[in-house]
């Protein structure tokens, strides 16, 4: 893998991280079409540029996690369905789930359920005031709709804002308990997918990693900021119809 594609996919990453559009899904895709020759290092990659993506949302927001400990536990809860049904189907889904098709057909039928989803939660407002205060059950079936997010192509950052919406937030709260609840998330399966992907790196393999951690950081921290305005103003439709022509477009041209 080459400095382009490694700045492409990190891009990628950054930019798709926590929208609604799979951002593993989206590096599944890219890889596909620069023809990237898969190995342990590219699987490697894929996951390790995650962790710029995690710095940023742990980054923007630190103060709401000096606040106390409530958003803590909300958060442990939240993803507990996650880590379980995780560590219990992982070989299945890296095994079986990671094909471009699947992607593709996940990306089509998310999109149409965040349509219908936006257009059924337009008007609602939130009966919470502040994200620490979400019942704990609420946390949990979010978590729960997490756990869609497993199938490549899905979007955790979709299922858990579909997931905030049918559960009293409104779309700005359910948007930042999505990005709050990706940093245990993605730390974990992270962590996970790096000890049971070993591999030792030559000079060249340590400074992409570098490369795409420091683009995959920058990217993500612009992406969250221009999201948060985007669904102020437009709501979650427009990246649901995105979805729909992606996955269609590679089904039917590249796939």
């Amino acid at each position: 893998m080459g400095l382009i594609q490694t700045l492409i996919l990190s891009v990628i990453e950054g930019m798709t991280e926590f929208l609604p559009v799979s951002s593993t899904g989206h590096m599944i895709l890219a890889s596909s079409v620069m023809k990237i020759e898969e190995s342990d290092f590219l699987k490697t990659f894929l996951i390790f540029i995650q962790l710029g993506a995690i710095l940023a949302i742990a980054l923007m927001y630190i103060k709401r996690f000096l606040k106390g400990i409530d958003i803590y536990v909300k958060l442990l809860v939240a993803f507990i369905p996650t880590a379980v049904v995780g560590f219990l189907a992982y070989e299945f889904i890296r095994g079986v789930l990671f094909t471009p098709i699947v992607v593709s057909t996940s990306l089509i039928v998310g999109g149409i359920i965040l349509i219908i989803i936006d257009k059924k939660v337009e008007n609602n407002k939130s009966s919470i005031d502040d994200l620490e205060n979400i019942p704990l059950k609420n946390a949990f079936y979010i978590g729960l709709m997490q756990c869609l997010s497993m199938i490549p192509g899905t979007s955790r950052a979709a299922a858990t804002i579909i997931g905030g919406t049918l559960n009293k937030l409104d779309k700005k709260q359910a948007t930042e308990f999505s990005f709050l609840l990706a940093i245990p998330t993605m730390l974990a399966a992270t962590g996970y997918d790096l000890i049971k992907t070993p591999i030792e790196f030559s000079q060249q393999e340590l400074t992409l990693l570098l490369i795409g951690l420091l683009v995959s950081f920058v990217t993500a921290w612009l992406a969250v900021k221009l999201f948060l305005k985007i669904i102020k103003k437009f709501g979650f439709i427009h990246f649901g119809y995105y979805r729909i022509v992606v996955g269609v477009v590679y089904l039917l041209v590249i796939g």
